[in-house]
């Protein structure tokens, strides 16, 4: 039972090492990464070279599949030079497979003791995570270490032996043994690394290793299925393709398994290395015999996997990859992306208030308020999008920018919101009435609504660019904007005094609008407080208090920091 114990202990730090390491990369290199992939479609050998070199850095052809598929499903990259990827990362983690199958169990204890330095010491910095990634690599030292040790004596125990035996020999059952623990384990690189050190310690016959392996690079390809399954159809694909590449080698290579397994034992007769060398030998040749047909492969796929009918669903998140979540800074950028496209939505909406207002054009008042539906399926989608980020591996600036992210599009939900309930109350109090405003009514409105674009305007500036001077610009708006509200608002009252008709009958419904242009100035306004309260440039004022507590709250509460609450 303790021997077992060691073993389970073992595989246990084997795949945590592994993730470690997978994740620690992804956070340091992820978005130079991307950026060698999305190069690499000029030809099929490019993008198998690239997928080798990705992989071999991220240890994880799964991880790399997500990327690929993020790019076919945005049409950035065409499924053929994708599936040329995945061939070079089943190589890649093959090569890695090599490099741990060496007797570094020296290297152990120091990539963790400096690991640790440089992780604690530099927290939070692109030196910290480095350091996270070294400790990862002596985690799976360490953990092949244990596990060699623990399967010495259990290899010599009869019962085990008889167990082992009765499993073995079946290919069909132990290829599936081998998928299923890749699935398990969400990890090829460690079972093979596993069985590699079972078949060195003799716990494992060399033909039953071999055809777990054979089982493990099955198993990746599942795994980049199941990876890929929140991408469509297109993103899916690459998955697919890369199953049909996995199936054809299986069937080839175990017909085959007498010839390969002769010639590896003449290379280097170790039952270890022959597991690590047959891993990397089919990965090798799979791509030899196949990077020549990924453009028939994947028109196979497409006819497998067609596109879905499209379905009138309104707008959908367009820049929120998946892939990028586990690259905090490229996925704050992608949900910041997202978050200005709410803010073309609101603009298109705040334009078209006005054209309401003036013509009572019905049709229109009621396609901005489908907008508004729209607001708040993006507004869902960043919101949840951002809660996926790994807030721990955000540094100082990044989870600043976190915080406006949600900030802003919470606000831009909340304008959605009350244009509206402009144009309802535009609806029952005016259209349904036929009534207009007054000429001097309507100009005024219409200054109002001109400086709130000019200001949404700005505030789209400010977030992009962080700028202290068009912060201060937007936040003197804020007060002007309310002094204009406060001169209409009086001069209303004295054409209400003089008995207009027109101003009598849309009284409410003006003053209502005033008022709602001052909310949704707020709230526009609020873009400019992150960035005057890091410069020390807002005053302790009632504004500043009222923004210093709101940032204490939860955002998960959506309180939001405007003008009218401070």
């Amino acid at each position: 039972m303790h021997t077992l114990i060691n073993i389970l202990s073992g595989v246990a730090l084997l795949v945590w090492g592994t993730h470690i390491v997978r994740s620690g990369v992804l956070r340091v290199f992820g978005a130079n990464l991307r950026r060698v992939l999305s190069a690499s479609v000029a030809n099929r050998f490019h993008a198998f070279v690239a997928g080798i070199g990705v992989t071999s850095l991220v240890q994880s052809s799964s991880a790399t599949a997500v990327i690929t598929a993020s790019f076919v499903s945005q049409n950035l990259m065409p499924l053929a030079p994708a599936l040329a990827i995945m061939l070079g990362a089943d190589v890649g983690t093959s090569l890695v497979v090599q490099v741990f199958s060496f007797d570094l169990s020296w290297l152990a204890p120091l990539m963790i003791g400096v690991g640790v330095v440089l992780h604690l010491s530099r927290k939070g910095t692109r030196t910290g995570q480095i350091g996270r990634v070294a400790i990862g690599i002596g985690l799976i030292l360490l953990a092949l270490q244990m596990i060699m040790n623990a399967a010495q004596p259990l290899s010599q125990a009869p019962g085990v032996k008889v167990i082992l035996a009765s499993i073995s020999g079946d290919p069909m059952l132990d290829i599936l043994v081998g998928a299923v623990f890749a699935i398990a384990f969400w990890s090829s690189l460690a079972v093979v690394l596993l069985t590699a050190a079972f078949a060195a310690s003799g716990l494992i016959g060399l033909k039953m290793a071999l055809f777990l392996v054979l089982g493990a690079n099955l198993g990746s390809a599942i795994l980049a299925l199941l990876a890929t399954s929140g991408t469509g159809p297109s993103g899916r694909r690459v998955a697919l393709g890369n199953i049909c590449f996995k199936v054809i080698g299986c069937v080839i290579t175990v017909a085959l398994l007498g010839n390969i397994e002769n010639l590896l034992t003449r290379i280097d007769p170790a039952p270890g290395r022959i597991v690590v060398n047959f891993h990397l030998a089919f990965n090798l040749l799979l791509a030899a015999c196949l990077i020549g047909f990924t453009a028939p492969v994947a028109r196979l796929v497409e006819r497998l996997m067609p596109d879905r009918p499209e379905r009138d669903k309104g707008v959908t998140a367009k820049y929120l990859d998946l892939a990028a979540l586990d690259t905090p800074a490229l996925a704050t950028s992608n949900a910041a992306r997202e978050a200005l496209r709410i803010g073309d939505t609101i603009e298109t909406m705040l334009i078209g208030v006005l054209t309401v207002i003036r013509t009572n054009d019905t049709k229109l008042a009621a396609d901005i308020r489908r907008m508004d539906d729209d607001v708040d399926e993006l507004y869902t989608a960043i919101k949840l999008y951002l809660t996926q980020i790994s807030r721990e591996a955000l540094d100082e600036k990044e989870s600043r920018r976190w915080t406006d992210i949600i900030s802003l599009t919470i606000n831009l939900e909340h304008i959605g919101d009350i244009i509206e309930h402009i144009l309802e109350d535009v609806g029952t109090k005016m259209i349904a009435q036929r009534l207009a405003f007054s000429e001097a009514g309507m100009a005024e409105l219409t200054e109002m609504h001109a400086k709130l674009l000019t200001n949404l305007r700005m505030g789209f500036n400010v977030f992009l660019n962080s700028d202290l001077r068009s912060a201060e610009l937007l936040l003197a708006q804020k007060v002007e904007f309310r002094e204009m509200g406060l001169a209409f608002a009086d001069s209303h009252l004295h054409r209400l005094a003089g008995q207009s008709l027109q101003t009598v009958e849309t009284s409410s419904l003006h003053l209502d609008i005033i008022n709602d242009f001052k909310r949704i100035n707020s709230l526009i306004c609020s873009i400019a407080y992150p960035i005057l309260e890091q410069a020390g440039a807002l005053s302790r004022t009632r504004l500043r208090e009222g923004f210093l507590d709101a940032k204490t709250l939860p955002l998960q509460t959506e309180i939001t920091v405007s003008a009218d609450r401070v």
